[in-house]
């Protein structure tokens, strides 16, 4: 069975790297329940990491090298082609030469983190909507502008803010009487507009 190179960028590998591990995690808070056991809450998976090990053999063993070292200088996240793991938007995180000095010869090691820019990166400031004598007055206009969502078991905040198409911040902003956002109950009322 015939692979395809992998590619970063762009760089392409001129035969695939020897080894990869893929990495998942899902962190997981464990909450006391006062008299009681305790409760987990799943907080969503994080990033994947793809970690691996490979060479470049022959005359421009290194050349090939200072290439790959070149693509790993450019800042900012971009499209890494895997011959099996899906594609995926990643972040060059890490690239180590692991050998003694030869001339034709380069051991390497590297890991990828996936990126995922579905949500907006730092604070935001978010300026509320100036009020009119009126609807101050009369208090109904202000509550018929507000939407509110029930968690249910398995939710998040950060799940909850993609769902309604929110960031992290701003849902936190709408919220706070939530003194821990690492910690919703399930029946608890989250504002969501």
């Amino acid at each position: 069975m015939h692979l395809s190179p992998m590619r970063y960028k762009t760089f392409v590998w001129p035969h695939n790297p020897r080894t990869y591990v893929i990495e998942y995690e899902r962190p997981v808070a464990v909450n006391k329940v006062p008299y009681g056991r305790y409760q987990l809450q799943d907080l969503g998976p994080t990033r994947r990491i793809l970690r691996g090990e490979g060479e470049f053999v022959g005359e421009d063993a290194y050349s090939q090298f200072q290439a790959l070292a070149s693509v790993f200088y450019q800042e900012g996240p971009g499209p890494l082609v895997h011959p099996v793991w899906q594609c995926s938007n990643a972040y060059f995180v890490e690239l180590s030469l692991a050998q003694e000095p030869r001339r034709d010869y380069v051991r390497y090691t590297f890991a990828f983190w996936e990126g995922y820019d579905g949500y907006a990166a730092g604070l935001t400031e978010t300026a509320s909507a100036p009020q009119s004598g009126s609807a101050a007055a009369g208090g109904s206009s202000a509550s018929a502008a507000q939407r509110w969502h029930t968690v249910v078991k398995g939710e998040s905040l950060w799940s909850i803010a993609g769902e309604y198409g929110l960031s992290l911040n701003e849902l936190i902003v709408l919220n706070p009487q939530i003194k821990n956002p690492n910690l919703i109950q399930v029946g608890e009322k989250v504002r969501v507009a």
